[in-house]
C-alpha cells in the first residue's frame, strides 16, 4: 500500500513539474536562504506542491520519496514550531533526521559554523536546516558548502525567515488564490523580525498591498524603500485590510527601553474584535507565532476560529517544508 501510495504521489508530483521552468529554477537553486529573489513562477509552482503534500500528509501515511537522504537540523536558538515541523517533514517524506544539540556540540568549544556544517556534510547529510542569531550566517555556509549539500535557512537574526514567509503565503492562498491587490497589514516590532521581511517581499511578488504599523521605534528606516506604505498608528494599516499579520513583541528587548511600556503598546497596537471592525468583513488574522496573550491579541481573538488562522499555520508548516526539502532535492528525490 505505502509502495502504491509512493507511486501515486511520484507520478503527481512528475505531473505538477513537467515542462515548468520553475521545477528547473528550483533545482538550479538548491538552497533556500531569502525569500527575495523568488519568482512569481517559482512561488505557484511552491504552493501548488505544498498543497499537494498538505493532503498526503493529513490522508496518507509517510512517503519514501526522500529515502536513504540524512537531513541535518542545526539550531543555534530555541524553537518548537520551525524545528519540529521540518523534523516531520524530513520524516513524513522518508529522510533520515539527525537534530544537532549545539549546547554538546563542539560549537562550544570554538568550532565554527562552517566547520560544523562540514562535518555533517562528510558524514553525507544530503541538507542542512539551521538557525542562528547572526544575519548572513546562512548564505556564509551556503557559499562555503556550494553545491554538496543543499542549505535552509530556518532564520538567521533579524535578516530573513523564509519557510515562515512561505507558509505564510501558502495560509493566505487558501483564502484567497489571488493575492493580486489585496491589503495586507503587518503589525508590530518591524526592526526585529526577520519574518516580516520574508513576507514583505513574497507579498510584494504576489502583487499585494503591504502596510504596515509599529511604533516609531520599531519600524526600521527607509523601510518604504521595501515598496510598504508605513502607519505609526493601527487603524489607518488594518483599514479595510483583507490580512492582517500581527508580530511578537519581543518581551526581551524591552530592558532596551524601546516602548514606553507593554501597557502602552498593548492600548496603541492590540488587535481585538472591536479594532478588526473597520478590516474588511472577511479579514483573516495570522501571527508567526509564539502568540504573547493580551498584549499583540486578545485571547477571544487568537481563538476564533472565522478570524484567526494561526492554527492553519501551524498545520501548514509542515507541508511547506515537506515542499522546500521537496522542490530543492527533486533530482534526488525522483
Amino acid at each position: 500500500m505505502t509502495s502504491e501510495l509512493t507511486s501515486n504521489i511520484t507520478n503527481q508530483l512528475k505531473d505538477l513539474m513537467r515542462g515548468r521552468s520553475a521545477a528547473s529554477a528550483w533545482r538550479e537553486r538548491r538552497h533556500l536562504l531569502d525569500t527575495r529573489d523568488l519568482t512569481k513562477e517559482e512561488l505557484d509552482l511552491f504552493i501548488e506542491t505544498a498543497a499537494l503534500f498538505k493532503r498526503a500528509h493529513e490522508h496518507e501515511p509517510p512517503l519514501t520519496l526522500l529515502t536513504g537522504i540524512t537531513v541535518a537540523n542545526i539550531f543555534y536558538e530555541n524553537s518548537t514550531r520551525t524545528r519540529s515541523s521540518f523534523e516531520i517533514a524530513a520524516r513524513r517524506l522518508g529522510a533520515d533526521v539527525i537534530n544537532l544539540d549545539t549546547k554538546a556540540s563542539s560549537v562550544t568549544k570554538g568550532e565554527t559554523i562552517v566547520d560544523t556544517a562540514r562535518q555533517l556534510v562528510s558524514m553525507r547529510v544530503g541538507a542542512v536546516v539551521q538557525r542562528h542569531s547572526a544575519a548572513g550566517s546562512a548564505h556564509l555556509v551556503a557559499r562555503e558548502l556550494g553545491r554538496s549539500v543543499q542549505v535552509i535557512n530556518a532564520g538567521d537574526g533579524w535578516h530573513a525567515h523564509p519557510t515562515q514567509g512561505l507558509l505564510d503565503l501558502f495560509t493566505m492562498t487558501e483564502v484567497r488564490p489571488n493575492l493580486e491587490g489585496a491589503k495586507v497589514a503587518i503589525i508590530g516590532d518591524i526592526t526585529h523580525s526577520r519574518v516580516a521581511r520574508s513576507n514583505i517581499w513574497l507579498l510584494k511578488t504576489r502583487g499585494a498591498h503591504v502596510h504596515v504599523a509599529g511604533p516609531p521605534t520599531l519600524i526600521p528606516p527607509a523601510m518604504e524603500q521595501m515598496g510598504v506604505t508605513v502607519h505609526q498608528q493601527l487603524e489607518p494599516a488594518i483599514e479595510n485590510a483583507d490580512f492582517i499579520i500581527m508580530l511578537r513583541l519581543q518581551l526581551e528587548r524591552q530592558a532596551q527601553g524601546l516602548v514606553p511600556s507593554i501597557g502602552e503598546y498593548r492600548r496603541l497596537y492590540r488587535l481585538d474584535h472591536t479594532r478588526l471592525k473597520i478590516a474588511q468583513a472577511s479579514v483573516k488574522v495570522l501571527h508567526p507565532g509564539p502568540v504573547n496573550r493580551g498584549i499583540e491579541l486578545t485571547d477571544e481573538l487568537v481563538d476564533d476560529p472565522y478570524y484567526s488562522l494561526i492554527t492553519t499555520q501551524i498545520t501548514n508548516g509542515v507541508a511547506t517544508r515537506m515542499a522546500a526539502l521537496y522542490l530543492l532535492m527533486a533530482d534526488q528525490a525522483i
